[in-house]
C-alpha cells in the first residue's frame, strides 16, 4: 500500500496530577498505545505533561526533576518498535539552568530535547520565577538512565529539527508562537514540513476563538502541519482554568479539533500532506528565500522498519466540492465575493475603455446566466443603466421552449434590452456554400453554430459600440468543451475562473438571497436544467437531447480532477485514490478511472484553446489564464500520465 505522502499526526491531552509523575506518566503511557494502534507517526504531549504546568514552586524539588528523567526513560522502551516518534513536556536542568522542555522520544532513545525560547512572565504566567530562556541554547544535555545505570548525552537546543522516514518536523512551546516572530517560522523555512507545539493555554472569554485563527494563520504563514496540545483536565484550577485543546491545523485549516471543558483524556488525529505541502513551497518560492537551514541540526530518527507507514487518508475528510464552500451559513457571503469580484473586474475594464454598453448571448443555461447576473452587478456598480446591457438569444436547430423561455424571462426580469437572432437560416446557408449536407450531425455541424453566434454577438458589439461578455467557464476550458474561435472568444470573459461546480453554487446563491420570487423561480429552473449547447436537433417532446455529461462525463469529477491537479500537482495514482474515496457509494471505481483519463486526454490535446483565451479576472486560487496562470506547450504529451493509470 503507498503512503501517498501523508503522515498520520497526533494531539493528545492525558487527563494530569500536578506533581504525581506515576499518575502521569500512567495516563501518558496508555495514550502512546492508543495513537499507535491508530497508526500515528508523530503524538505531541501538553507542556510540562509529566509534571502537570501548574505545579509552581515545586519544579524547584530535585525528587520531581530526577524522577522526571526516570519516567523519561521508561517512556522511551515503551516506544520501541512502533514506528512513533512521542514529544513529551518535562522541566530538565542543564548545568545551573532549569529549562521548560519538549523531549522527543523514539524507538527506545531521547533522540532531542528542545527548551522553551520565550519565558512569559506577565499576568498569571510568571514562568521567569522557574525557567531560564532556551533561545540561545545549542549542544547536548546530560541525562541519566537508571536502568542502564549510566549517563549519556542528548542533543539540545532550538535548533533542532527531526526526520522521520515520511517528514521533518520541529518544536516550539506555547508561548513562542504568540511572539512576533515564532520559532517555527525558521524551522519551517529550513524544511521542517510539521511543528509540534506543547502548550498550557488557559481559557478567557473568546480567547478559544482567536487560539484557532493563530494555529490556522500560523500554519497558513509556515505553509506547515501543526499540532498543538494544550494542558487540560487534572490542572489546577486554583486561579486558571484549562480545558484540554487538541488542534491540528494544515496550511490555513483547521483539521481536527477535540471539545472543550470534557473531563479524562482527549485525542485529535488528523492525516495531514506533507506532498501537499512541499508542493506549495516549491510553486511559491518566496517561501525559501530566506531560510537558514545551516543553523539548524537534523536529527535523522531511526527505524527498526525503514519504510513509510502504509496511510490512506482516513483521519482526513476528502471534500467531493472543493471549489464550493460546504457551509451554508457561508452561502450568501461567498456568493457577494466572488460576484463582485467579477464584476468589479468587469466594471474597471469598462471604465477603462469608456464604454457603457456590453453584449451578452442568453441561451438559458447556467453559464450565461451567471455572466448576465454579473454583468448587472458591474452596470450597478459603475451607476450605469442596466439598458445599456444587450442580452442576445440566438436561437438554433437545437434550442428548447424551456431555456428559450428561461432566457427571456431572465433578461425581463433583470430589467436589460433584449434582442432575437435566430441562426437557423444563416447556418443553411453557410452549410450550402462550404458544401456539408446540413443533416449530418458532425463536428462541422455543431461548431458552424457556435461560430456564427459568436459573429453575431461581435457584430452588435461594434454596431452599439459595446463589448462581448464571455460565458464560458473554467471547467469547459479545462477539457477544451468550447468552440475555437466560437463560445471560447469573446472581448472578457467574466466566468474564465469559475468552474461548473461553483457556477452552478454562485446562481443558487442568487436564487436564494433574491427578493423576487420570480426571479427566484426562474433561476433554480435554470439550475435543474441539464447542461447542454443544445447543438442537436431537440426531441419530439422538446427534451433536450445533447446532454454534456453525457459525453465528457460528470463535471463534479472533472473539477475535483482539475483542483488536485493545479492546486497541489498530484500524480494520477493518489488523484483516482481520493476520487474514490470522495464518490463512495456515488460513482464505481471503473467510472471515476473511465473519466480520470478521459480528462487528461482532453485537458493535454486542448490546451490550444486555452493559449489564447480572452482576459477575465482570476476568482480563485486555480485559473488557466496563459499569461499569469497556466504555461504549457499545446503540443505536450499526456502518455506519462495516462500510462500510469493504466498501470
Amino acid at each position: 500500500m503507498d503512503n501517498y505522502g501523508y503522515f498520520r499526526l497526533a494531539a493528545a491531552c492525558p487527563e494530569v496530577r500536578p506533581g504525581d509523575i506515576d499518575f502521569n506518566l500512567e495516563k501518558i503511557s496508555s495514550q502512546i498505545s492508543e495513537c499507535a494502534a491508530a497508526g500515528a507517526q508523530l503524538v505531541v504531549f501538553p507542556e510540562l505533561s509529566l509534571t502537570g504546568y501548574t505545579c509552581g514552586d515545586l519544579f524547584g524539588q530535585q525528587l520531581l526533576l530526577d524522577r522526571c528523567v526516570d519516567a523519561l526513560n521508561k517512556l522511551s522502551y515503551q516506544t520501541r518498535g512502533i514506528n512513533m516518534a512521542v514529544v513529551v513536556g518535562a522541566p530538565l536542568r542543564r548545568g545551573t539552568r532549569l529549562y521548560n522542555c519538549a523531549i522527543v522520544i523514539q524507538e527506545g532513545k531521547l533522540r532531542g530535547v528542545v527548551p522553551k525560547s520565550y519565558i512569559p512572565n506577565y499576568g498569571e504566567f510568571y514562568e521567569q520565577r522557574w525557567f531560564s530562556s532556551g533561545i540561545q541554547s545549542r549542544g547536548t544535555i546530560t541525562l541519566y538512565d537508571n536502568r542502564l545505570h549510566q549517563k549519556f548525552d542528548c542533543p539540545f537546543g532550538t535548533d533542532l529539527i527531526f526526520q522521520t522516514n515520511t517528514g521533518r518536523f520541529g518544536v516550539e512551546i506555547c508561548e513562542d508562537v504568540w511572539v512576533p516572530i515564532p520559532p517555527s517560522c525558521k524551522l519551517s523555512q529550513a524544511g521542517a514540513d510539521i511543528i509540534a507545539n506543547l502548550s498550557a493555554t488557559d481559557e478567557l472569554i473568546g480567547k478559544h476563538s482567536y487560539l484557532l485563527d493563530v494555529i490556522a494563520h500560523q500554519s497558513a504563514r509556515c505553509r506547515c502541519a501543526y499540532a498543538y496540545a494544550s494542558a487540560g483536565a487534572g490542572e489546577s484550577s486554583t486561579d486558571l482554568a484549562f480545558s484540554g485543546n487538541c488542534i491540528i491545523a494544515e496550511n490555513g485549516h483547521i483539521m481536527a479539533k477535540t471539545e472543550r471543558f470534557k473531563l479524562g483524556s482527549k485525542l485529535a488525529i488528523a492525516d495531514v500532506d506533507i506532498q501537499s505541502l512541499r508542493h506549495d513551497r516549491m510553486h511559491h518560492n518566496t517561501f525559501a528565500d530566506s531560510s537558514e537551514e545551516d543553523e539548524f541540526r537534523i536529527i535523522k530518527l531511526e527505524y527498526s522498519d525503514d519504510s513509510p507507514a502504509p496511510i490512506v487518508p482516513d483521519y482526513r475528510e476528502i471534500e467531493a466540492h472543493p471549489f464550493v464552500d460546504s457551509n451554508p451559513d457561508k452561502l450568501a457571503s461567498r456568493c457577494d465575493e466572488i460576484s463582485s469580484i467579477q464584476a468589479w473586474g468587469l466594471a474597471v475594464r469598462l471604465k477603462a475603455i469608456g464604454y457603457k454598453h456590453a453584449v451578452v448571448g442568453i441561451s438559458g443555461g447556467l453559464d450565461s446566466t451567471l455572466a448576465l447576473l454579473v454583468t448587472v452587478k458591474a452596470f450597478d456598480m459603475l451607476g450605469l443603466d442596466r439598458k445599456g446591457i444587450i442580452g442576445v438569444t440566438m436561437p438554433g436547430f437545437g434550442t428548447s421552449d424551456r431555456t428559450h423561455g428561461n432566457a427571456d424571462s431572465l433578461m425581463e426580469l433583470l430589467g436589460v434590452s433584449t434582442m432575437t437572432v435566430p441562426i437557423d437560416e444563416a447556418v443553411k446557408l453557410h452549410f450550402r456554400e462550404i458544401g456539408h449536407d446540413g443533416i449530418t450531425p458532425d463536428i462541422t455541424y455543431e461548431n458552424s453554430q457556435a461560430r456564427e453566434r459568436t459573429q453575431i454577438l461581435m457584430d452588435i458589439a461594434n454596431l452599439q459600440n459595446a463589448i462581448v461578455i464571455g460565458t464560458g467557464d473554467l471547467s469547459e476550458l479545462a477539457l477544451g468543451w468550447c468552440t475555437y474561435n466560437g463560445d471560447q472568444m469573446s472581448m472578457y470573459a467574466v466566468n474564465a475562473s469559475v468552474p461548473k461546480t461553483l457556477v452552478k453554487y454562485l446562481v443558487g446563491g442568487y436564487a436564494r438571497t433574491t427578493d423576487n420570487p420570480e426571479l427566484r423561480k426562474v433561476l433554480n429552473d435554470i439550475i435543474d436544467t441539464p447542461i447542454s449547447p443544445e447543438l442537436l436537433p431537440a426531441a419530439a417532446d422538446d427534451d433536450i437531447n445533447q446532454r454534456t455529461e453525457d459525453v465528457v462525463g460528470p463535471y463534479e469529477l472533472h473539477d475535483f480532477f482539475l483542483y488536485q491537479i493545479l492546486r497541489h500537482g498530484f500524480a494520477p495514482k493518489k488523484i483516482r485514490m481520493l476520487a474514490n474515496k470522495a464518490f463512495k457509494g456515488k460513482y464505481s471505481e471503473e467510472t471515476i478511472d473511465k473519466w480520470l483519463k478521459t480528462f487528461y486526454r482532453r485537458f493535454f490535446s486542448q490546451q490550444f484553446k486555452r493559449s489564447c483565451m480572452p482576459d477575465g479576472v482570476k476568482v480563485g486560487g486555480i485559473c488557466l489564464s496563459p499569461r499569469g496562470d497556466w504555461r504549457m506547450p499545446s503540443d505536450a504529451s499526456a502518455k506519462m500520465w495516462l500510462s500510469e493509470l493504466e498501470n
